[in-house]
């Protein structure tokens, strides 16, 4: 089964001139051959303009074109910019900066309407938070009995007369903050054990 396959044409002796081998062997040739055929093919790329009608009105089919066609004339654009630019058409100008630095893709601008529409989305938002707030509150237990400034007033004097922070808190000479006293008078007067 092996033999029936035709062999591979024999090595470098029938082809003329070095083999590919031998000039990537010799590392004088290697960067010659690579620079020259680099020139070639950007001499090849370089010496025509691109067309105008490729070029018209590129930024309304811009969005529209394929993948595929947007890189091939960013690619030509690109290798005709690498040479002197004042040797470049108006409309090659116009589209190598429009493709860089145009409204399309990342930069595009926004559609109409859409910043009401984030406005009602994020109102919408801060409405439902506020009423799973408000349900919160609603469910909650009152507010205990020691958050009234009778009770705390009645911890300050407790305070004091345990000397608790001699040095600069209530127990101190001088002071003149309000102590342990937070909120909002009690409608029933001064709290009891019993309260509850």
């Amino acid at each position: 089964m092996l033999r029936s396959f035709p062999r591979a044409a024999p090595s470098s002796t029938s082809i003329r001139g070095p083999s590919i081998r031998t000039a990537l062997r010799n590392s004088r040739t290697t960067p010659q051959l690579c620079t020259s055929d680099a020139r070639k093919q950007q001499m090849r790329s370089v010496t025509h303009a691109i067309s105008n009608p490729t070029l018209s009105q590129i930024e309304k089919r811009w969005e529209g074109m394929p993948p595929r066609e947007q890189a091939d004339l960013w690619m030509a654009l690109r290798d005709r910019m690498k040479n002197d630019w004042h040797e470049l058409t108006l409309q090659e100008r116009k589209a190598a900066y429009w493709i860089a630095f145009g409204p399309h893709g990342p930069r595009a601008l926004p559609p109409p309407g859409e910043n009401w529409y984030v406005f009602k989305l994020t109102m919408l938002g801060v409405g439902i938070s506020f009423i799973i707030f408000c349900a919160i509150r609603s469910l909650a237990r009152p507010a205990p009995k020691t958050m009234n400034s009778q009770y705390q007033e009645m911890t300050n004097e407790y305070l004091k007369r345990q000397k608790t922070e001699p040095i600069t808190g209530i127990s101190s000479e001088g002071y003149v903050g309000k102590g342990m006293v937070q909120s909002k008078p009690r409608k029933g007067g001064i709290p009891s054990d019993d309260d509850e």
